[in-house]
């Protein structure tokens, strides 16, 4: 029984063995055969045993060799990768090329220390004659009730005045009148020294357009569209000039020989005054030098009322201001002038009383048909008789009497910041007291003291200096012979070209840079801007913000009533009295 035991103990281990052995068979032949054929590819026949689905659904559906493809097929995010290494190293490179603009070449010419001119160029535009000469031919239409044929003569100076009283130089003195600064300006640039036919080299390109003898002519019974006519006519033809396209007329600037509020009509209505060439897109772009400029907006700029004194020679210069260092001054003050009885805001009443109750004061009136103020000699002959004369605001915020005084000499005394503070930044101290006095226009209405008392508490010595200071600027605020050139004098139109190129090269810069001038700009801060000390980015808070607090278009300042329009329609009232 034990001996059977152990036999059939014996057949269950060869049974089991056996059956070990089949399924290590089986796996191997599973390992090698069946996967070993799949991964590498077997035939066809092995592959579709291995579908679980039926044959005929696997071969119709999916091909043999599609999986094979789809599997050795680089993945999609592979490929996005290899196009991430690549883009970075083209934008790279293209990081490392400079920016170019078209101004480029004359921002280059400044590095050309051979080249006297290089960052000085002018470019001037040849326009058609409409837009200038043709006026000067037809100079009697250029106003009511002046003949301007005469003040056009000579290059614009006009006729040249005799010196009876020997009160001028014996040369250099012409019956300049105060709106002739267009052609003046435009024959002087004829005689600068760095004129070029090739505008890619310019520094700031010019426009020969007599914007002020073009609203002469329209200004009184004339409807807005002919009082805009050549304004628009004008723009069209820059427009579609290639230098235009360079910056956008950002380097184009012009001049108008008339205040600002000439070229500013604020409506369409036929009633309002002037034109609307400052208004235009296009003309906000380009710099407009005018005798008086805006304070509230960025695209004019203030340049002298050009006097009757136009030296051909720095000699002439030399010796006028020598003259005028050694003239005996009997009076303390002086003012020539009219009042306003129409406007209850003017200052001028008060300061025509005290000039007659002072025995310091010296008063030459200009109403009643007074002769002697439009005498150039009579007038003159009192600024050079005077230490301060008094310039308070007009029918808008300057006068031409302001120059005539300082180039006699005379320490000029004004009553609101816009009469020259902020108008001539180019041609005047930004330090306004070392040249000048200050009286608030409140000052004289509230009667805080009178001028006499004022000017009286300055030391001799202190009076001196403002004087000498005032001599030494005469150079600059005069506008020599346009057929000649100074040697070593900046005469009023070198300064303001030379404050053009500068414009235009700073803005240049900024847009090489991407950068702007200032920061949060604001135009109707405009006057704030050019006061600004060096380094400051933006215009805050200034103590003369109250006489500057008007929205523009409301008033031509604190002392005139209306609208500034309606300053400029008095002004040419005014000129229409004085010619009578």
């Amino acid at each position: 029984m034990d001996k059977g035991n152990g036999k059939n103990q014996q057949n269950r281990l060869c049974l089991l063995a056996s059956l070990s052995a089949f399924f290590w068979i089986l796996l191997l032949y599973f390992h090698f055969v069946v996967l070993g054929g799949r991964t590498g590819g077997g035939d066809e026949s092995s592959t579709v045993r291995l579908q679980s689905n039926p044959p005929v659904v696997v071969e119709s559906r999916i091909p043999v060799p599609v999986p094979v493809r789809v599997v050795e097929e680089p993945p999609r995010p592979k490929i996005a990768a290899a196009e991430e290494v690549i883009t970075p190293h083209v934008t790279e490179q293209q990081q490392q090329q400079p920016k170019t603009f078209p101004f480029m070449r004359a921002l280059r010419t400044v590095q050309n220390k051979t080249d006297r001119c290089g960052g000085r160029y002018i470019y001037v535009h040849d326009l058609p004659s409409r837009f200038n000469d043709d006026m000067l031919k037809e100079c009697r239409s250029l106003s009511l009730w002046t003949n301007m044929c005469k003040f056009t003569t000579n290059a614009g100076m006009g006729p040249p005045l005799e010196n009876v009283e020997g009160v001028f130089s014996n040369t250099g003195w012409y019956a300049t009148n105060q709106f002739a600064v267009d052609v003046i300006f435009s024959n002087r640039m004829k005689q600068y020294d760095c004129l070029t036919n090739d505008s890619s080299l310019a520094a700031a390109i010019f426009v020969p357009f007599y914007a002020g003898f073009d609203i002469a002519r329209y200004l009184w019974g004339y409807n807005i569209s002919r009082r805009d006519a050549a304004s628009l006519d004008l723009v069209d033809w820059l427009m579609k000039r290639p230098e235009w396209k360079i910056m956008q007329g950002r380097d184009h600037f012009l001049v108008a020989g008339r205040i600002t509020w000439d070229f500013r009509r604020l409506s369409e209505e036929e009633g309002d005054w002037g034109n609307k060439l400052l208004f235009l897109p296009a003309a906000k772009n380009m710099s407009m030098l005018v005798v008086e400029s805006s304070p509230w907006n960025a695209n004019d700029f203030g340049i002298p009322y050009p006097t009757y004194f136009h030296p051909a020679k720095d000699a002439d210069v030399f010796a006028w201001q020598d003259r005028m260092r050694k003239l005996e001054r009997k009076y303390l003050f002086s003012f020539a002038g009219a009042p306003r009885p129409g406007n209850p805001k003017s200052i001028r009443g008060q300061i025509i009383d005290q000039c007659r109750g002072s025995e310091l004061g010296k008063l030459l009136e200009c109403d009643f048909g007074e002769s002697k103020c439009h005498s150039p000699s009579s007038i003159m002959q009192m600024f050079q008789s005077s230490h301060f004369c008094l310039q308070p605001q007009g029918d808008s915020y300057t006068r031409r009497s302001a120059f005539d005084s300082m180039l006699a000499g005379c320490i000029p005394v004004f009553f609101h910041p816009g009469s020259a503070y902020t108008q001539y930044t180019w041609h005047l101290p930004k330090n306004f007291t070392t040249y000048s006095v200050f009286i608030p226009e409140d000052d004289i209405r509230l009667r805080n003291g009178s001028i006499e008392e004022r000017l009286s508490q300055i030391p001799p010595e202190q009076v001196q200096i403002m004087r000498e200071n005032v001599i030494n600027l005469i150079p600059q605020l005069i506008y020599a012979d346009p057929r000649s050139k100074l040697e070593t004098f900046k005469d009023a139109f070198d300064v303001a070209v030379q404050a053009v190129i500068d414009k235009v090269t700073r803005l240049r810069k900024n847009i090489i840079e991407g950068r702007t001038e200032y920061d949060n700009f604001v135009e109707e801060n405009s006057w704030k801007y050019a006061l600004l000390e060096e380094g400051q980015r933006e215009a805050g808070w200034h103590e003369w913000d109250p006489f500057f607090s008007k929205p523009k278009g409301e008033s031509a300042g604190d002392g005139s009533t209306g609208s500034s329009a309606e300053a400029a329609k008095n002004s040419w009232k005014n000129e229409q009295r004085d010619q009578k």
